[in-house]
C-alpha cells in the first residue's frame, strides 16, 4: 500500500487557526503526515486521488462515546449492563461502533469505557481500539487498563475516567488527579448531569483541581459560578447535545458558553436513541443555539446574543474537539505536519448540489452518504465509500454478542409482532 497521497483538485477546508481554506487546491500526504497544503502541487510517485467534487477536511473528533454500548443502538436508552459482557461482546460492541464512526467520516473518538470487569475485558476493547485503525484516546478508572492503553497500538491514547465528588469528598479524589497528572494524563468526567451538582464544579475551581487538561463532560445543569470556573481554568467541555436532550440530562447550555467563549467539542454519547455521526450533533448544537436567540427575539429582549455560526461549530466538531481530546497537537486540523486524518465528502450528490457555500453545506446539509474517502494517519480506511474493513464479520460479531448478552425488550417485542 502506498505512504504517500496526493488529493487533487477538492476544495479545501483546513479549519487551522493559521492556514487558510481554498476553493480549489491539493493536500500532498506523505508517511502518514500532511507535507503540503496549497495548489498545484507535485507528488512524485504519488498516488493521485481525484478530489474533484469534494470538500476536502479534517476527519471529525468525537470527543465523547459508549463504545461499549454499541449493541443497543436505537433501542430508547433502556439499556443492558455492559455488566453482563465477556470480553468477545467487548469486543465485538467496541468495533461496530468504531466502524459506524468511521463511515460517518468520524477519525478520533473518545471511549469513556464502561466496562469494570477484568483484564480480558480492556485487552478485548483495546484490540478493537486497533483494529479499527481509528485514533482513539481509551478513558478508564481502572489502573491496569490505562496501562495496558499506553502499551497498546500508537493511535490509542489513555486518559483517566473519574466523577466529580462532592464537596466533603473533595480529598479522596486529590491522589487520584495527581497521580494522573504525573503520568502525564488528561482527565475526564461527568458534570453537571442533574440539579444535584450545581456547585461542585464550581468549588473544584477554587480547590485547584481544575484545568487544561480535564475535559468535563455534559454540563446541562451548571451554576453561573459552575461555568465562570471552567472558564477561568481554561477547562475542556464535551457537549453531546443529542443524547443530553433526548435522554433527560437537558439541553446544554450553549449560549452560557458562547457567552464566556468556552470552545466545545462535541460528541455522540450514546446511540440508544441518536444518530452516531457528527453531522447530528452539529445541527442539534447550532439549531438549539439558534432557537435560544429566536426565543430571545420573540419575547423582546434586547442585547441579543450573535447566532453560532456554521463557521463555529464546524470547529467544535474538528480543531475544538481535537483540542477538548487532547489530540491538537496531532489532527484537527489539516496544517504541514499533522497526521493526516482527512475525510473527502461528495458534493455532487443530489442532497446536496449546488454548494453555494463549502462550510455551510457540511453543517447544514450533508449526511454519512456523502462521506467518500477517509485516511487516518494517511492510511485510507474508507475509498469510494467502502469501509475497507470486514464489515460482514463486524456485523456476524455483534448480532452473536447481541444474542449473548440480551436482546432489549423493545427488539424482542417487535421480533414477536413481526412472527405473528
Amino acid at each position: 500500500m502506498s505512504d504517500k497521497f496526493l488529493l487533487k483538485g477538492g476544495t479545501v477546508l483546513t479549519l487551522g487557526a493559521r492556514t487558510p481554506n481554498f476553493p480549489v487546491a491539493d493536500v500532498l500526504i506523505e508517511g502518514g503526515v500532511i507535507t503540503e497544503v496549497g495548489q498545484g502541487l507535485r507528488g512524485r510517485d504519488a498516488e493521485v486521488i481525484d478530489a474533484g467534487n469534494t470538500i476536502v477536511m479534517p476527519g471529525f473528533v468525537d470527543s465523547h462515546r459508549h463504545l461499549s454500548r454499541s449493541l443497543l443502538r436505537n433501542e430508547g436508552g433502556q439499556a443492558v449492563s455492559a455488566g453482563g459482557y465477556g470480553p468477545e461482546d467487548v469486543y465485538a460492541s467496541t468495533l461496530v461502533g468504531l466502524l459506524g464512526a468511521l463511515e460517518s467520516g468520524i477519525t478520533s473518538v473518545v471511549d469513556w469505557s464502561d466496562v469494570e470487569l477484568d483484564e480480558g475485558h480492556n485487552e478485548a476493547a483495546l484490540q478493537a481500539h486497533s483494529d479499527s485503525g481509528l485514533r482513539t484516546v481509551f478513558v478508564h478508572a481502572d489502573p491496569v487498563a490505562l496501562e495496558d492503553a499506553a502499551r497498546g497500538p500508537g493511535l490509542t491514547t489513555p486518559a483517566l475516567r473519574t466523577h466529580l465528588p462532592s464537596n466533603d469528598a473533595r480529598d479522596s479524589v486529590a491522589d487520584e488527579w495527581a497521580t494522573a497528572r504525573a503520568k502525564g494524563l488528561r482527565i475526564h468526567l461527568h458534570a453537571g448531569v442533574d440539579s444535584s451538582e450545581r456547585g461542585l464544579v464550581a468549588a473544584m475551581g477554587s480547590g485547584g483541581f481544575l484545568g487544561s487538561d480535564v475535559t468535563l463532560v455534559h454540563c446541562s445543569n451548571l451554576d453561573p459560578a459552575d461555568l465562570d470556573a471552567i472558564a477561568s481554568t481554561g477547562s475542556m467541555v464535551a457537549l453531546t447535545p443529542s443524547s443530553e436532550m433526548s435522554h433527560g440530562i437537558g439541553a446544554p447550555p450553549v449560549q452560557e458558553f458562547l457567552d464566556r467563549k468556552i470552545r466545545p467539542g462535541l460528541g455522540v454519547d450514546n446511540e440508544w436513541s441518536g444518530q452516531g455521526d457528527m453531522f447530528a450533533q452539529m445541527r442539534a448544537a447550532i439549531s438549539l443555539q439558534h432557537a435560544t436567540y429566536f426565543d430571545l427575539k420573540l419575547a423582546g429582549k434586547g442585547g441579543l446574543p450573535n447566532l453560532l455560526s456554521t463557521r463555529e461549530v464546524i470547529k467544535w466538531a474538528t480543531a475544538d474537539g481535537a483540542r477538548v481530546a487532547g489530540l491538537d497537537a496531532v489532527t484537527g486540523s489539516l496544517a504541514p505536519g499533522k497526521q493526516a486524518d482527512v475525510v473527502l465528502l461528495r458534493t455532487d450528490r443530489p442532497n446536496i448540489f449546488p454548494i453555494n457555500d463549502p462550510i455551510g453545506a457540511v453543517v447544514w446539509g450533508m449526511d454519512t452518504s456523502n462521506v467518500d474517502w477517509v485516511f487516518v494517519g494517511g492510511r485510507p480506511l474508507l475509498s469510494n465509500g467502502a469501509v475497507a474493513a470486514d464489515v460482514d464479520r463486524a456485523r456476524g460479531l455483534a448480532a452473536a454478542a447481541l444474542d449473548r448478552v440480551g436482546r432489549p425488550a423493545s427488539a424482542v417485542e417487535i421480533r414477536q409482532e413481526v412472527a405473528g
